[in-house]
């Protein structure tokens, strides 16, 4: 079977698809586009493939099959829908965007198309993240009550005033803030563990930067199955604490961090092992996904449905903290 050619748009996020491209069996790399000319050709002759500064030309080229568009945030869908148009099929890094209404427009497009539309969330092709969804969704620490996510970064007013283009980090419509764009990791990770959420209550805040979006955000999450779910999200944080993830069941918690590993105690058992759950041979990462969702049809990792999940929640918490009032949504 002929391999999969793929274009990358974006190497500041999307240098690490590049090289998972370049690695993956089945997938060519064919071509790379970034506004920066240094940077394009220099990825371009790093995989020994073509460059360009245009994505308009490399999305036109009949010898790509799939484009992974990591741009600034509130243009994924966009570029998305652009790819799908050209007949590509196409994946988005996180977030999917930060506006529901792109999400939903960009998957009927791919729908229409009869395109495979995925977003790259990297934690959901981990096999410890994976071994601990089985573990939990075979009880392993009970009926769970609350999920608590309290993400701790720092970040320099100097991030948010670089880029390219200067400064869309610290906009809106660009980036959104400390939830949508950082946190939107573990508000899918959580989502992921817990499940649909029914309710939302958020605050959010801009503490210590110069930007238009928050670098504060506190949200309180009821699920559909009954649970709470505590997220806090900031990059105000000196120094940087990273993440931890705490989920309590009626028989043990797990506690996940993000600088590595897990530990699951129960009322049985002090340490769970991990390995003693087994899981499906899953896809390694997103390049290994799109492969195996164009040529054997299977469903990707985290589909356009799925992505949009994670937004629905960080624009409710915006919603929320703006109105004072909790959100209701139907996942």
């Amino acid at each position: 079977m002929a391999d999969v050619r793929f274009g990358i748009m974006g190497l500041g996020r999307g240098r690490k698809a590049a090289e998972q491209v370049a690695n993956a069996a089945g997938a060519k790399l064919v071509c790379v586009s970034d506004l920066q000319e240094e940077k394009a050709k220099e990825y371009g002759e790093l995989y020994s493939c073509d460059w360009t500064t245009d994505h308009k030309e490399m999305f036109a080229r009949d010898d790509i099959d799939v484009i992974g568009v990591y741009s600034s945030s509130g243009t994924h869908c966009d570029y998305a829908m652009e790819a799908i148009a050209a007949g590509k099929h196409a994946f988005v890094t996180k977030p999917m965007d930060v506006r529901v209404e792109k999400c939903d427009a960009a998957i009927q497009a791919a729908k229409g198309a009869g395109k495979v539309l995925a977003v790259d969330f990297g934690n959901r092709y981990s096999l410890e993240n994976r071994q601990l969804k089985a573990a939990i969704d075979q009880g392993i620490i009970g009926k769970i009550f609350l999920g608590d996510v309290k993400m701790k970064w720092w970040r320099e007013q100097s991030y948010y005033n670089g880029g390219y283009p200067l400064g869309w980090r610290s906009r809106l419509e660009t980036e959104g803030g400390s939830i949508a764009n950082q946190g939107v990791h573990f508000v899918d990770l959580i989502y992921w563990l817990l499940g649909p959420v029914k309710e939302v209550y958020g605050r959010s805040a801009t503490m210590t930067h110069d930007i238009e979006t928050e670098d504060l955000s506190a949200a309180q999450l009821t699920f559909q199955s009954g649970a709470w779910g505590l997220i806090t999200t900031t990059t105000s944080n000196y120094p940087n604490l990273g993440t931890q993830v705490e989920i309590s069941g009626t028989e043990g918690t797990v506690r996940w961090n993000q600088k590595g590993g897990i530990e699951i105690t129960t009322k049985d058992e002090d340490s769970v092992d991990l390995n003693r759950f087994e899981v499906p041979d899953a896809p390694a990462d997103i390049a290994e996904d799109m492969v195996s969702a164009i040529t054997k049809g299977t469903p990707p990792v985290v589909s356009g449905e799925e992505g949009k999940k994670s937004v629905e929640i960080f624009n409710a918490v915006y919603k929320s903290s703006e109105t004072g009032q909790p959100v209701g949504l139907n996942q």
